[in-house]
Formats: structure tokens, sequence, C-alpha cells
């Protein structure tokens, strides 16, 4: 159905009403003053997020509250459409659209499945706290209140080292690393001192759509190269690698897809290095939940492969610890790129947090790191196991799906084609929230959905998953 109108709406900021409110009192008036009329189809909440530039899950609350308060119908395979029969006109006070925020702020967390966050309720909490209150009962406190090395605390670094050389195979030096505030932000040090304007960079898709954002504020094109059971197909990538040779990078999530779960395959691994030295470009290596397995050895990074002539290496402690936690690390062999890395961050940071840094590693030497590591692997895998079975029980035949050997999310490949916009409203209303599908993709919405088991409780989850298996 063609939805040729376009809508002016102009969003503040700045305001403290909600965006999604400010997106339905918009159109509240636009049909109060009969710029939209009684049967008048909408544009799709995927269309009116993009015209907006805003998230599509605040276009989805915006409508909600618009269904709720009866100002336009949902009609399933149509779409949605303003109301025959409207509401009567009433001026809401500041105080009611507060209580209105409160009650779809509330409707929209009450079970919120995420991408895969961890469980931020077994954090080692009082043990960091220990560790930190400790380190300002040392002798040399004062001297801690100084400056320090752009590159991250020193005995840190060595113990981070001394990781990635044992555990994950790699052979790097102190000089090799830079400690961040996140992964995302060495993903930002790294774009900014490798790419250019006119410079491309391949990514998966489906992918990590903050990372692109990322690449593209430095100036880089992205090139998509799809997925499949494998992990990233190399026939896409030597495709592009043939036409353009102004590539510089591939970014990659190759342990744990991002967002699929598959693991890269050691004969594509072993294609990509090969194209990566012959070609000359450098592989991002995003390893963003490394530390979580569940009964078998992890492989190793491709970054460890001593072939490999050009690699970023991207971690982060902020999963095995707290995602509160803003502890990321990025390594590659290029001596000079971390120079550069290390002379931007002291432009934009000075340094990091050094004091959180030796609380951390205070954590690591005496083992309270390593113990929270075996018991939040235990717990996270009961909770994958708990979530398979009601898989099993809820959505059998109507998605396919494999258990992930690590990590902290599901994919769930629908076994027909849906409506994501229909689904997305109907579970909101229920009070659950995913994160819909077009996350993912660069112009098309992936037929998929990711699932986080870390965070929410078994009850959430469980729920969440049952309403799910009755709307499919």
């Amino acid at each position: 159905m063609l939805r040729p109108w376009k809508i002016e709406i102009y969003i503040d900021y700045n305001a403290t009403k909600a965006v999604y409110l400010q997106i339905a009192d918009a159109l509240i008036e636009a049909i109060q003053l009969g710029r939209l009329k009684s049967g008048e189809a909408l544009p799709g909440s995927r269309t009116l997020a993009q015209r907006l530039n805003v998230n599509r899950n605040t276009v989805v609350e915006a409508l909600h509250v618009l269904l709720n308060e009866e100002w336009i119908v949902s009609k399933e395979r149509k779409g949605t459409f303003v109301a025959e029969n409207l509401p009567p006109h009433q001026q809401q006070k500041q105080a009611d659209h507060t209580e209105l925020e409160k009650k779809y702020v509330t409707s929209t967390i009450r079970i919120n499945f995420d991408d895969g966050y961890p469980d931020s309720k077994i954090a080692p909490v009082a043990e960091l706290a220990m560790a930190y209150r400790q380190i300002f009962n040392r002798n040399a406190r004062w001297q801690m209140m100084g400056y320090g090395s752009e590159f991250g605390d020193p005995a840190f670094i060595d113990a981070l080292v001394q990781m990635l050389n044992h555990q994950r195979g790699m052979k790097i030096n102190n000089e090799s690393i830079c400690i961040s505030r996140g992964s995302q932000m060495a993903m930002y040090l790294v774009s900014q001192c490798l790419f250019k304007s006119g410079d491309y960079i391949m990514v998966e898709d489906p992918g990590y759509k903050p990372a692109w954002k990322v690449f593209e504020h430095a100036g880089a094109t992205l090139l998509p190269i799809r997925v499949d059971s494998e992990g990233l197909i190399i026939s896409d990538v030597l495709k592009h690698l043939q036409h353009n040779n102004k590539i510089k990078a591939v970014y990659i999530t190759p342990h744990h897809q991002y967002p699929t779960t598959v693991t890269l395959s050691l004969q594509r691994r072993k294609e990509l290095v090969q194209l990566s030295n012959d070609y000359g470009f450098t592989i991002i290596e995003d390893d963003y939940d490394n530390e979580f397995h569940y009964g078998y050895r992890p492989l190793l990074p491709l970054s460890s492969l001593p072939e490999l002539k050009r690699y970023v290496y991207i971690g982060t402690m902020s999963k095995v610890v707290a995602p509160a936690l803003r502890i990321g690390y990025l390594v590659s062999n290029d001596v000079n790129l971390i120079k550069k890395v290390g002379t931007l961050r002291k432009i934009i940071d000075v340094q990091g947090d050094g004091i959180m840094e030796k609380a951390v590693l205070q954590l690591i030497c005496d083992g309270t790191l390593k113990k929270h590591i075996r018991k939040a692997t235990n717990h996270y895998k009961n909770k994958r196991d708990r979530m398979a079975a009601l898989l099993r029980k809820h959505l059998s035949g109507k998605v396919t799906y494999n258990i992930p050997d690590g990590g902290l999310a599901f994919w769930l490949i629908p076994n027909k084609e849906v409506n994501w916009d229909e689904i997305a409203q109907k579970l909101f209303t229920l009070g659950i929230k995913f994160i819909t599908p077009d996350n993912y993709s660069f112009d098309h919405t992936t037929n998929g959905l990711r699932i986080g088991f870390g965070s929410p409780t078994e009850k959430e989850f469980e729920e969440g998953i049952i309403a799910l298996g009755k709307i499919l």
C-alpha cells in the first residue's frame, strides 16, 4: 500500500519529554488538525524511523502510545491506520505526560531481551570494591594520583600480555597493546588512525552496527560480506578485492559471529589470512565474548596465527566483570599503529583509569577473576540449557537454531517469513522488548532474531519465549 506523504516532526533532544512521546504527540496533533485523516495509512515503523533518524524501537513505542489511546488501529498484514472513531480532544498537562512516560517506560523494560549482556547480579562487586579500597591504603598511594601512561598501567599491561600469550596463543609484548575505556573506544581509536576518506572496509552482513558507525565516522565506506553457517563467505571477500584497490581492512567477529553466533571455520580462517597477506589489508578481529565456553576448547584467535602480517585484535573486560567496568584493549603487530593510537588517546583522554586497572589487576593476581570466570561460565551454561529447553517446548517447528557452544545469545531463524513490525508491536503491548532484526543489516531486514540469555532472569525469558511462540 502506498504511503506517499512525508511527515515533518521536530525532535528536541534537550527536552525533558522522551523522544517517543514527542513523536506520539506530533502525530496526535497532525490527526487533530486534519493533516492525517481517519482511515489514512501511516508509514511503516522502519520508514518513519529512517525519516526521523531515530531508532526503530523508539517509533514502535510511539505507535503503541497511539494504539493504546485509540488514535490509530493496527490491521494485520496491512499496517497501521488513523482510527475511524477518534478519542475526544484533551489538553494534557505536563503531569499527564510524566505519568504516561512512566507507564510506557515501565512497559518497555519489564522484560528486555538484549543482544547478549552479562548478568551484572553475579559480578564480583564486593571483591572489586575491596581491591579498590586496598589500593588507597598503600604507603605510596599519593604516587598514583599523578599522570600515568596513555597506553595504560604498566603492571596491568604485563598481566594482559601474559594472558593473551598463554591463553590465546598470541606472541605479543608490552609495546603491542593499548588499554581503552571499553572495546567501542578501542575501535574508535583504531579507525581514526587507520582510515581516511576514500578508504573501504569489508564488514559482516548481518553484523555489528555500532562498529560500522565508527568506521564510517573515520571516513571509510562499508562493503558488506555475507555470512553463512561457516561464517564469513570468502568468495564475497575475493570479489570485492578484485574490483577495489582501496580496501584497507576487514572487520570480523570470528569466534561467535555477531549476531548469528556461528564460528568462522578453520578453512575460511586460513583463506582469509592468505588474502590479507596477498592484498595487504588489515584484519580487525573483535573477540567480544571469548571468556565463556561450554564444554569445548575454544578456537584461538586469527591474530594468534604467526603467518598473519597485519592484524588488530580487540577485547574487553566488561563482560568478564560487569558492563559498567569500562576497560577494553587493542593489540596489533603494527607498532607504528599502536604509537598513533597512543598519541590520539592522549589527545582525547590523556590516560585511562589507572586506579581501576590496578584494582582489576589485584583480582587477577589473587585468583578472584579466574574463580569468577569459572562460576560465571557454569551460571551461563545453566541458563543456556534452560533457554534451549524453552525453545524446544514453545518454538519447535516455528524456528531453526543451533545451541551455542559459547557466548550469551541464541540466533533464531523463523521457518517462514514473518512481519517483524507486527511481532515487535504485539510483544511490546505485553511489556516485552526484543532488538528488531533491522538493527543488524544494511538495507534489509535479516530474517533472524538474536536473544541474549545472560542478563534476563529465567522467569523473564520463559515468559518472553512463551509469548513469542504464541505470536509466531
